[in-house]
């Protein structure tokens, strides 16, 4: 049987988070994978990591290796939205457009639900 020929350059590549740690204490490394791979499943290479729980002095500690991940930027690498978040506040790229959600503006207290909406747990303005 003959191996199927190797494509180049057509694999669609992520740079996202892949979660480790334990139950109620996440930590995650930032990696380059191919989208079609589990969250936490093969990767290409480890290009951080981040802790999102604070340290004793209050801040998330995020660790990058800013030469590869400009890199696999370069090539097409598409960040996923919470990494693309990351990489706007370390300065790699231009932070992401803000998300506008009327709906969370309001109090829960205030929203108004329909009633077939309500059973099933949906807002409706």
């Amino acid at each position: 049987r003959r191996a199927a020929p190797h494509r180049v350059g057509t694999m669609p590549v992520r740079i996202r988070l892949a979660r480790h740690g334990r139950r109620h204490r996440p930590f995650y490394r930032i990696v380059s994978a191919d989208c079609r791979m589990p969250r936490d499943g093969r990767f290409l290479e480890i290009l951080g990591t981040y802790d999102p729980l604070p340290n004793k002095e209050g801040q998330k500690e995020i660790r990058l290796k800013e030469n590869r991940i400009k890199y696999w930027l370069s090539v097409g690498a598409q960040p996923t939205d919470r990494v693309s978040w990351i990489l706007g506040n370390s300065g790699l790229t231009p932070m992401p457009p803000q998300r506008f959600s009327p709906q969370k503006m309001i109090p829960k207290s205030e929203r108004k639900y329909s009633t077939f909406s309500a059973a099933r747990g949906l807002c409706l303005i």
